[in-house]
């Protein structure tokens, strides 16, 4: 089936689940994909190859495809690293992707880069930080208007920005890291310990909403790793503002409230924290920035 008249893919890998958005002729479709068990890249390319066969079924083949990864992928589009999804570990994406879209223009970065450019171009602001937080961590900088450092010169990290050199293990190998320390499951980790029993998400929302001490601490120590991370950023990249999103951080009340507190706190004479908001894209600000890097890779102007 021929493409419809403008009509874009964007997709949104993370490591329980995969979001698309199809836009075109003035319509839209979304849908997610939860990732089956066991893990492994043959089962996830077939599952998400038979959920972008329903859309194009529906919508037809799509003029541009932009994907938001949160893996680290060599320059021929090879997973060298994906912590969350460990399997993919030498899985050649960029290939498989192509194969599933022959003659499509297809393009991926960092979820973290595309979710900033996304809130960038939402909020109006050339100058932001931008930190997500899910299954893991993510993050980005964008300085007038063009993401920082540039896809030329990698992702920027922003989960791996060390807080605590003594604190806990990340995925990554290294002691420390912002994503150890604030991620949904190291936030999880920490409530189920406070509390002496395993804790899920839903436990830990709504005992944070009835101010149960357990859950409180846990969350406050999240947010301030957070904060660290965000006035760190600051000092470098000197953003209008800091956004915190992620699907993690949307779901638990006043979670910004709380990171843009403790960041007022870490301010120094002088240099006052950036005001932390709330992304207006909520926790879809990833596969937004997916589908601008679809319609740049169309027309030609893929930063």
């Amino acid at each position: 089936m021929p493409a419809r008249s403008g009509a874009v893919l964007g997709i949104d890998l993370g490591g329980t689940k995969a979001a698309l958005r199809v836009e075109g002729d003035g319509g839209a479709e979304e849908s997610v994909l939860r990732w089956p068990a066991p893990a492994g890249p043959a089962a996830d390319w077939a599952a998400l190859t038979a959920e972008i066969r329903g859309l194009q079924g529906r919508w037809g083949r799509p003029a541009a495809v932009g994907v938001a990864v949160p893996a680290t992928l060599d320059p021929a589009g090879t997973v060298t690293a994906w912590p969350g999804r460990p399997s993919w570990n030498a899985f050649g994406f960029g290939g498989a992707l192509r194969g599933l879209f022959p003659g499509t223009p297809v393009a991926w970065a960092d979820d973290g880069d595309l979710a900033a450019l996304a809130e960038s171009v939402r909020a109006g602001r050339g100058d932001l930080v931008y930190v997500g937080v899910g299954t893991g961590v993510g993050g980005g900088v964008v300085r007038a208007g063009r993401l920082f450092p540039g896809p030329a010169r990698g992702s920027c990290e922003v989960g791996h920005i060390v807080i605590d050199r003594g604190g806990p293990r990340c995925d990554c190998g290294r002691r420390g890291c912002l994503q150890a320390a604030a991620s949904g499951p190291a936030t999880l980790r920490r409530a189920g310990e406070l509390r002496g029993s395993a804790t899920d998400f839903d436990t830990l929302r709504d005992a944070l909403a009835a101010d149960v001490p357990w859950a409180v601490r846990a969350v406050d120590e999240t947010c301030a790793a957070l904060a660290t991370a965000v006035v760190s950023l600051a000092e470098l990249a000197r953003p209008d503002v800091a956004v915190l999103g992620g699907g993690f951080a949307a779901g638990l009340g006043g979670f910004t409230a709380r990171v843009d507190a403790h960041a007022r706190g870490l301010a120094r004479p002088g240099s006052p924290a950036p005001p932390v908001v709330a992304a207006s894209l909520g926790p879809l600000s990833s596969l937004h920035g997916a589908l601008a890097l679809a319609r740049a890779t169309q027309t030609g102007d893929a930063q």
